[in-house]
């Protein structure tokens, strides 16, 4: 049993990026799979799609500038030991915009600049740089 599989997924894109890897495989959660949508319409991911099968996979496409990712940093924010609930007004600017931050709210998950635009506050899943 895992303890933290966003963490997971977010260590999984790492290795993969330092290994050069064209594509990545993760397992299937939807939460997983929504945090890389959003990864990939904010254009750090190229394509991602679900393999069906037993079991499920997230297959994604890793971007790279040259022989250098395109994600630079990849932070786990709240983590199941110490979760990290932010009011709209504290959701974090992640390098004055060059950067997202990913959310967790009552209406999905999204960008803080979404939830920031809707006026609602969540829980801060990960920010990407």
């Amino acid at each position: 049993m895992m303890t933290d599989p966003i963490a997971d997924m977010l260590t999984r894109i790492r290795n993969a990026q330092r290994a050069q890897k064209r594509f990545v495989e993760i397992p299937f959660s939807k939460v997983k799979f929504a945090i890389a949508k959003i990864l990939s319409e904010q254009e750090y991911l190229g394509s991602v799609e679900k393999s069906e099968g037993m079991p499920a996979l997230i297959k994604a496409e890793l971007r790279y500038n040259g022989k250098t990712p395109v994600i630079s940093t990849l932070n786990r924010e709240s983590t199941p030991g110490h979760r990290k609930y932010r009011k709209t007004q504290e959701l974090p600017q992640v390098l004055n915009g060059y950067g997202i931050a990913i959310v967790s709210t009552s209406q999905g998950i999204m960008t803080a600049l979404e939830a920031k635009q809707k006026g609602i506050g969540g829980e801060l899943l990960c920010t990407v740089y």
